[in-house]
């Protein structure tokens, strides 16, 4: 590997430090809807048409979690769930460059 390919792995590798501390905050897992009914005989979802409520699951020590969310706080639960993905996103790039300069003992 040449040095300019070298330099445009380590300048690239800094823009996604960069992009990486601006991810915050952050938490693993999913909003989802679950209908539900809510017991009372006259209601409609007593008829079929059930009650949707937004719930943040996320796995943790294999068991699934939920915590009700409901509308004014799923909007900032997607966008922590939504951090977490391009963190990650990040973190794979960011695997594939260090690997090439470990590769060039051209880390640091």
């Amino acid at each position: 590997m040449d040095k300019k390919t070298i330099h445009q792995l380590k300048r690239r590798k800094r823009a996604l430090e960069q992009r990486m501390a601006l991810l915050t905050p952050l938490m693993r897992g999913t909003v989802v809807e679950l209908a539900t009914t809510c017991g009372n005989r006259r209601c409609r979802c007593a008829q079929g048409d059930k009650h949707k409520k937004l719930y943040f699951s996320v796995s943790a020590k294999g068991k699934t979690r939920l915590i009700y969310l409901g509308k004014e706080r799923a909007t900032l639960a997607r966008q922590y769930a939504d951090n977490y993905k391009a963190l990650a996103a990040l973190i794979d790039e960011m695997t594939l460059i260090n690997m090439n300069l470990l590769r060039e003992n051209a880390l640091e």
